[in-house]
């Protein structure tokens, strides 16, 4: 009897052994299982400082958002702003490229360059590029081929409306100031070809004023005044924006009605803007960023092109400079701030 109860004892604790070792490798394997993914990282990278971008941003993340991430938790952003310094893009294309970023997201030409210089690999989204094509950023539309794609924007087209509406609103114009950013590959220089080509049609003067950097503004204001222009009209770019409270201050000391290419130089207390909807924009932005980090390549998705525009007018700057916009071109402002 003794010798049975030691061979049922040594059973059981041979099948107690053997269920604890069960129990203990199953546990390792559903630990394993759940180890947390990798957090994906996206690299930010513009020309204009951090509050011109705080609406567009905003609205980027909010776009994700809407995609099930939230920054911090399932996703990081690493931002970089030039502060509108060309000079500085490729140092920082280069210390995002160095953190080792999942994804690249910009604008504007001279950083999506700036970028593609720095890796042919990392995904490249773009929200805000006149024409990539012509730039060199993409084979086409509909291939963009490489490792970028986006968003692109109707930048020498809008350049004719904008003198429209700036003739309709300020009818006893004749002679328009047109500031423009210069850009690579000629992009910038479009702008001009279609924007004089536009003030022909309208019976208008365009006086050109070319600038690089924060040192020509100086320039440009002297010889506006110098050819007694009557309005002013903004092209986009990136050190124009970086420097639209300089511009629109310039424009309201000098009772020169204008016409602006983006929202922000009307709520910096310019006259007017029309152009295309940049929240909405960067929005969008966001499908593009959860398409590749899902597996889709850049190559592969087509660039898409603006939908929505608005007309914003601030009348506090109209009577500023004692101006009174016609009835007809109120009526179809999208936005009038008072």
């Amino acid at each position: 009897m003794k010798m049975v109860r030691s061979q049922s004892s040594g059973v059981s604790k041979g099948v107690v052994g053997f269920a604890l070792c069960s129990i203990l490798v199953a546990l390792c394997v559903s630990a394993e299982g759940q180890q947390p993914s990798k957090v994906p990282k996206i690299g930010f990278l513009v020309v204009p400082s951090r509050s011109f971008f705080a609406d567009r941003m905003e609205s980027f993340r909010q776009g994700l958002h809407s995609l099930g991430y939230v920054e911090g938790k399932n996703i990081l952003i690493e931002y970089r702003y030039a502060e509108g310094n060309l000079d500085r893009l490729a140092e920082l294309a280069k210390e995002l490229v160095g953190v080792k970023v999942d994804l690249i997201v910009t604008t504007s030409t001279p950083s999506v360059l700036a970028a593609k210089n720095m890796t042919r690999t990392i995904p490249i989204v773009f929200a805000g590029v006149a024409d990539p094509v012509a730039s060199g950023i993409i084979d086409s539309l509909a291939r963009p081929g490489g490792n970028a794609t986006g968003l692109s924007i109707l930048g020498p087209e809008l350049g004719g409306k904008r003198l429209e509406l700036l003739k309709e609103a300020v009818p006893g114009t004749t002679r328009v100031a047109f500031l423009w950013n210069s850009g690579p590959q000629g992009v910038a220089s479009d702008a001009v070809k279609a924007t004089e080509t536009a003030a022909h049609a309208l019976a208008l003067q365009v006086k050109s004023l070319e600038v690089r950097d924060s040192k020509d503004f100086e320039k440009a204001f002297a010889a506006a005044l110098r050819e007694r222009v009557q309005s002013v009209l903004t092209n986009p770019g990136p050190v124009i924006n970086t420097h639209r409270t300089r511009i629109v201050e310039f424009a309201t000391e000098n009772r020169l009605p204008a016409m602006y290419a983006t929202p922000e130089f009307v709520e910096a207390g310019g006259l007017m803007s029309y152009a295309l909807n940049y929240t909405d924009l960067f929005r969008r932005a966001a499908t593009y960023v959860d398409r590749i980090l899902k597996g889709a390549k850049p190559a592969d998705l087509p660039v898409e092109q603006p939908t929505k525009f608005e007309l914003v007018i601030n009348l506090k700057a109209a009577k500023q400079i004692g101006l009174t916009i016609p009835p007809n071109v109120l009526a179809r402002a999208d936005k009038v701030l008072k």
